[in-house]
């Protein structure tokens, strides 16, 4: 397989379709879309030590949660993080592919992934499709469930908002989901899980009537690159690893 055949495999997951507008993802850098690939390193973010590890390792691509290339490159030369990082792929030979939004919209992707590994069923989408809103299997109190999260993610704490009532229906958005409050509200949510919502908005949830629980941005999306290296490009036959990206920033 190519790293073009390789992209249009898993672009077939992942439509570009369900991309959010404002958003940048795909194939984001490739001197050799021909190129076959023998080994892909999947990780949430591209950051110099992801690029180090896949160079080590003798990786042909990344495959990204978040996109190597967001905002346009007004330059490339090694005095900017972004582009040293694209001159020492180019150099290495490295394609990168990023799915993002996409991948938290798209079936099986992070939210999903989230809701199986946190036991909540009957998921659905909401919040302009990105985010999902299923049921706990009975009602529980939130520092219960808080424990849950944190235990199953992986997580050094979880911020807690208490509103006061039982932990049941839960609307969950991986990643940054302080926009989706209302959105979940809406829904019919008891509970709102993101891994990003802000000290203040949680201090708020007894007001605006819903528990807010704030995970930690990598947690609650490092079950992705985890599912493409042990679930998803085995299944497309193409050999991978998965490396932690918040490691060196977790020292």
């Amino acid at each position: 397989m190519t790293v073009r055949e390789l992209y249009a495999a898993l672009a077939a997951q992942y439509p570009a379709a369900l991309s959010a507008e404002w958003d940048n993802d795909g194939l984001m850098c490739s001197a050799d879309p021909d190129r076959r690939v023998g080994l892909v390193l999947c990780a949430l973010d591209v950051t110099d030590a992801t690029v180090e590890e896949a160079i080590r390792i003798g990786a042909d691509v990344i495959l990204s949660h978040h996109p190597l290339l967001f905002h346009p490159l007004s330059a490339l030369t090694p005095d900017g993080a972004v582009g040293r990082r694209v001159i020492r792929l180019l150099e290495a030979g490295i394609s990168v592919i990023s799915f993002h939004t996409r991948a938290d919209a798209a079936e099986g992707g992070v939210n999903d992934l989230l809701c199986t590994a946190l036991g909540i069923a009957r998921a659905l989408p909401f919040g302009e499709g990105l985010g999902r809103i299923g049921c706990l299997a009975q009602k529980t109190p939130i520092g219960e469930f808080a424990a849950h999260v944190k235990a199953v993610l992986g997580a050094p704490f979880v911020l807690c908002g208490d509103a006061g009532i039982a932990v049941h229906r839960v609307a969950v958005v991986g990643g940054s989901g302080k926009s989706e409050i209302a959105a979940a509200i809406g829904a019919g949510a008891d509970t709102l899980l993101s891994g990003r919502l802000s000290y203040e908005t949680v201090n708020e949830a007894r007001d605006r009537g819903i528990n807010l629980l704030e995970a930690g941005h990598f947690y609650t999306e490092a079950l992705l690159p985890r599912h493409w290296a042990d679930v998803l490009l085995p299944s497309l036959g193409v050999k991978a690893a998965y490396f932690d990206s918040c490691r060196v920033a977790a020292l």
